[in-house]
């Protein structure tokens, strides 16, 4: 591996590091330290998708204009520390509520620009970008690591005394390394030349929508948004819902998800290869309806197994459909509007399919409320019919094609 691409690694491990280190626990924090209710958490949830629908404005009028991809990465990251730590020191939702959603609308808009900044790197981005986001995947297990087995953080005593928010100074401290180290990234500079004309269109960063002329492009991207409907019910109830069934070290547990998350991750360029497009993405589907149901009628006991299988599959959840979804748009979007075709994926997946995700979570989540707890098996069968259905629509409209890069 040559120098660029340690440096690569190492700056997605950062950023998935930064994101997992609060973002996995914080439905179990703001439930039990803060007293916050089911719609209170999908509202802090919902943070991320109001980042993620501003990040392609944020990347398209900038990242794509006027100034290197590195710099604005490093800018975010040092401002996202400070917001960090303000969401430590609040002591109830209402003080919470306004840092983790001027955090969330700093944060979204890197994901974008790691992606946009390792892909002007490569030569042939479906061989070589697995190898690289992998490291964030190793990120986020560190991070899950870290709070079960080191700090024992997520344990119910920790989170009774209030421990649990220690999270959020791990995040700030690992947000300032990553915003100062992405000053010694790669230069990214904008893909448009400075004398080159801007109309209103390229102003608010719409260049990336003429993708949706395309057919098949334009069902991937209503599937995507569908598809993280359901999604956003694991993000925000997956650790609550171990941690009250029981499970020891839950935050830890879940990074089962993450090692085979990095396994398909490596098996992603030959499924592309052997497979292509299409059925990448239907396995990937396909495995978001086969968790949900192992969670609704899996247990702590007899069952156990199939909860742990249900977060084995994350693997393929993530990497089939999103992964590879990052690489068919980059393949899409020719070398102009890299960033903003990234960013508008972002949107999609992110941003509005999430923001309405996050929501129906949240009353999904009340309305199935018992006095001690809630019926689990209630909640998790209405995404799982969800994704079904997304299955078989994109099944019937998308047709087959293999990844070729337009310039």
């Amino acid at each position: 591996m040559n120098q660029i691409k340690i440096r690569l690694s190492a700056m997605m491990f950062l950023q998935f590091f930064v994101w997992g280190s609060w973002f996995v626990t914080l439905g179990t924090f703001l439930g039990n330290n803060l007293g916050a209710t089911g719609s209170q958490i999908g509202m802090a949830f919902s943070t991320q998708s109001w980042g993620a629908i501003i990040a392609p404005f944020v990347i398209g009028l900038i990242a794509d204009r006027y100034f290197n991809a590195e710099r604005i990465l490093g800018i975010l990251h040092v401002l996202g520390a400070l917001l960090m730590y303000q969401m430590y020191v609040s002591a109830d939702f209402t003080a919470f509520y306004p840092y983790v959603l001027a955090y969330m609308i700093t944060y979204m808009p890197t994901l974008a620009l790691v992606n946009s900044i390792a892909f002007r790197q490569m030569e042939n981005p479906s061989e070589e970008f697995s190898k690289i986001r992998v490291w964030g995947t190793i990120g986020w297990i560190a991070a899950g690591l870290v709070i079960s087995y080191l700090f024992s953080w997520d344990a119910p005593g920790a989170i009774s005394s209030g421990l649990l928010k220690n999270t959020f100074i791990m995040s700030a401290a690992s947000s300032l390394i990553l915003g100062l180290f992405s000053f010694t990234l790669p230069a990214t500079p904008p893909g448009i030349a400075k004398g080159e004309k801007l109309l209103l269109k390229d102003i608010l960063g719409l260049d990336a929508l003429r993708l949706l002329k395309d057919r098949n492009f334009a069902v991937f991207f209503f599937s995507s948004v569908l598809i993280c409907i359901p999604l956003a019910f694991y993000y925000q109830n997956a650790n609550p819902f171990l941690s009250e069934m029981g499970v020891a070290n839950p935050t830890g547990k879940m990074t089962i998800g993450q090692v085979s998350e990095v396994g398909f991750m490596l098996l992603l360029p030959i499924f592309l290869s052997r497979y292509g497009i299409k059925k990448t993405l239907l396995f990937g589907m396909l495995a978001w309806v086969l968790r949900y149901l192992m969670f609704a009628f899996g247990n702590n006991e007899e069952l156990v197994v199939m909860l742990l299988l249900g977060i084995a599959l994350h693997g393929i959840c993530y990497d089939f459909f999103f992964v590879s979804g990052q690489i068919y748009t980059d393949s899409k979007a020719g070398d102009k509007f890299k960033s903003s075709a990234q960013g508008m994926i972002t949107l999609a997946t992110y941003g509005v399919g999430m923001l309405v995700g996050f929501w129906v979570a949240g009353q999904i989540t009340d309305f199935y409320a018992l006095e001690a707890g809630h019926d689990w098996r209630g909640v998790w069968v209405v995404p799982a019919g969800f994704a079904l259905m997304v299955f078989f629509a994109f099944m019937l409209t998308f047709r087959s094609e293999d990844i070729k890069y337009e310039k």
